[in-house]
C-alpha cells in the first residue's frame, strides 16, 4: 500500500502545479482545473502507452500508439524530449506555438478519422473543450509540465495511480468551494463509499450513473470491484471491468471531459459517458457511449437539487414536474434492470413533499416497482465543503419487489462542519444493523401502509430518539448557582492575596 507520506507528496506537488497555474491566467479552480486535466491525462497516458507496448514486446505482439511522435508527451512535454530540445533550440515560444498550433488541434481531430479506435476517442473526447491552453506565458508553460514530469519520476511506484487520481479528485472539490456553481458537480467521497459499500456492485454488471458529473460514483465502484478481482485477475476480466462495465451521462460542458479524465486516472480504459441533456435526451455528440445495455444492473448517483426543467424533458415521463430530482427518479427506476440495485442521495424536499401530484405519484411508483429497503437521513451540513447546505438522504432500493416496508437510519445528530466531515466511522452502526434491520435508538421500520395513509411522505421522523430531559427542580438548580458563585469568591480571594 502507498505511504500517506507518498500521498501528501503527490498532494504537494499538484498543488504547486496549480500554484503556478494561478499566476498564469487561471486564476480559479473553475479556470486552472479544467487545464490541469488534459496535462495530467496526456502525461498518465502515454505512460500507459509505454506499459502497454512492453507487454506487447515481451509476448512478441505488435502494439499501435494512439499518439505517435512528435505529440507524445515523452516528445514534446518531458525536459529531455527530442521535440522539446528542437523547439527550444529553435527559438523563443517555439514549445507555445506548438502546443496551441500543432498538438491540440491534431488530439482534437483524432476520433474523426475513419480508422479511429476507442483510444482515439477518449483523447478527442477529453481534448473537445481546448482551443488552446489558458497558460499565459512559455516559461510558466515549461514550468507547469516540467513539474508535471516530476510527479511521474518522484519516489511514487509508477504502476500506483490511485494516489494520483485521489490528489486530483481532491482538486476536483475545490470546484465547489466559494460558492461557485461547480458545487453541483461534487458528492463527498465518503458518502459515496458508503453508497457503493452497501449496493455492492459485483464483477460481470453493469453500473451507470445518469447524472455523473466528474465521474466519482463510477470511479469508486470500479476501485470497489477491481479489489473484488484481487491480484490473481487475468487480462480478459479486467478488460471487461474497465472496458464493458461502466456507463453514465454527464450535460455541462465543462465537467464532461473532466469526467472521463477522471476515470482514466482511476483506469477506466473505456468510459462509456453519453454528452447530452439526460431528461431531454438531446445529446451534445456522444462517440463513447457504444454497445449500450438497455438496462443497468447497478445504478449511482446524486441526482442534481434544485434543477427545473422545461415541456421537453416532461415529455419523456409519466408524471410532468419540472424538479430534475422527481424526474431523475422516475428515470433511475426505469433504467433498472430487473431485480437491478440502486444507491442515491436525495434532497429532504423530495421525502415528504406531497403538495405536488408528481412528487406522490413518482414515490408510489418507486414503492409499487421496487423495493425501498433503506433510508438513511444524513446529518446537516454533509455538502457543506462542495457549497452547498441541503439537509439529505440516502435511499437504498432493488427493481422486481414491490415494497413492504423501509427500514430507516438516523445520522442526522452527527455534527457536521468544512474542517469536521462526515466518515465512513461514523456508519459503522449503520453497517452493523443493516443486513437485520434491527431497531435501535437510531433505526426504526415503517410499514408500506403507513407511507399510502400520508400520501406517500417518506420523511424519516426518528420515533426511538432518546431526549435528555433535566429533571432538577429550581431549588436544586439555585443550590447549584450559589455553590459556584462560593466556588469563585473563594479564587477570587485567593487571587487579591497573592
Amino acid at each position: 500500500m502507498m505511504a500517506n507520506s507518498d500521498q501528501r507528496n503527490i498532494d504537494r506537488q499538484i498543488y504547486r502545479i496549480c500554484d503556478i497555474m494561478r499566476r498564469s491566467n487561471a486564476a480559479s479552480a473553475l479556470q486552472y482545473i479544467p487545464e490541469l486535466t488534459w496535462i495530467l491525462f496526456l502525461r498518465v497516458f502515454d505512460e500507459r502507452e509505454e506499459v502497454n507496448a512492453l507487454n506487447a514486446s515481451i509476448v512478441g505482439d505488435e502494439f499501435e500508439p494512439a499518439i505517435e511522435f512528435p505529440y507524445r508527451w515523452r516528445d514534446w512535454a518531458a525536459p529531455d524530449g527530442a521535440m522539446r530540445q528542437e523547439l527550444q533550440n529553435g527559438y523563443s515560444g517555439g514549445v507555445f506555438e506548438f502546443v496551441n498550433g500543432e498538438l491540440i488541434p491534431h488530439l482534437k481531430s483524432l476520433g474523426d478519422k475513419n480508422t479511429a479506435t476507442d483510444r482515439h476517442r477518449v483523447i478527442s473526447e477529453i481534448m473537445s473543450s481546448v482551443d488552446e491552453t489558458r497558460i499565459d506565458t512559455e516559461r510558466n508553460l515549461l514550468d507547469i509540465l516540467d513539474k508535471v514530469h516530476e510527479v511521474r519520476d518522484s519516489e511514487v511506484d509508477r504502476t500506483h495511480t490511485a494516489t494520483l487520481s485521489q490528489a486530483y479528485e481532491g482538486l476536483l472539490l475545490k470546484m465547489g468551494e466559494k460558492n461557485n456553481d461547480g458545487g453541483q458537480f461534487f458528492t463527498p467521497r465518503e458518502v459515496i463509499r458508503a453508497i457503493v459499500h452497501v449496493v455492492d456492485p459485483q464483477y460481470g454488471e453493469t453500473v451507470f450513473d445518469p447524472a455523473c458529473g466528474t465521474g466519482g460514483f463510477l470511479s469508486l465502484a470500479y476501485e470497489h470491484m477491481r479489489g473484488q478481482l484481487g491480484h490473481d485477475a487475468t487480462g480478459p476480466q479486467l478488460d471487461e471491468l474497465s472496458e464493458k462495465t461502466f456507463y453514465g451521462k454527464e450535460k455541462e460542458n465543462l465537467i464532461y471531459p473532466i469526467c472521463l479524465a477522471n476515470l482514466i486516472l482511476h483506469g477506466v480504459d473505456q468510459p462509456h459517458i453519453w454528452h447530452g441533456n439526460t431528461l431531454t435526451n438531446v445529446s451534445n455528440g456522444s462517440p463513447l457511449y457504444v454497445d449500450v445495455p438497455s438496462a443497468f444492473d447497478v445504478i449511482l448517483m446524486n441526482p442534481p437539487f434544485g434543477g427545473k426543467e422545461g415541456t421537453d424533458a416532461n415529455q419523456r415521463y409519466a408524471y410532468k414536474t419540472g424538479s430534475t430530482q422527481v424526474l431523475f427518479l422516475q428515470e433511475i427506476i426505469d433504467c433498472l434492470s430487473n431485480k437491478g440495485r440502486a444507491g442515491i442521495v436525495v434532497d429532504e424536499g423530495l421525502l415528504f413533499r406531497t403538495s405536488e401530484r408528481a412528487f406522490a405519484q413518482t414515490k408510489r411508483k418507486l414503492l409499487d416497482e421496487c423495493n425501498l429497503y433503506c433510508i438513511v437521513s444524513l446529518p446537516q451540513n454533509v455538502f457543506v465543503n462542495a457549497g452547498a447546505n441541503n439537509k439529505t438522504n440516502l435511499m437504498f432500493f432493488n427493481k422486481g419487489q414491490p415494497t413492504k416496508e423501509t427500514w430507516y437510519y438516523d445520522l442526522s445528530d452527527v455534527k457536521v462542519t468544512k474542517t469536521r466531515p462526515l466518515t465512513l466511522e461514523h456508519f459503522k452502526e449503520f453497517f452493523e444493523l443493516l443486513p437485520t434491520r434491527a431497531d435501535s435508538e437510531k433505526s426504526w421500520t415503517v410499514k408500506r401502509e403507513v407511507f399510502e395513509k400520508n400520501n406517500y411522505d417518506l420523511k424519516a421522523v426518528n420515533p426511538n430518539r432518546q431526549v435528555e430531559v433535566d429533571t432538577r427542580t429550581p431549588d436544586e438548580l439555585l443550590d447549584i448557582i450559589e455553590a459556584k458563585g462560593e466556588e469563585i469568591r473563594g479564587l477570587l480571594a485567593e487571587l487579591r492575596g497573592l
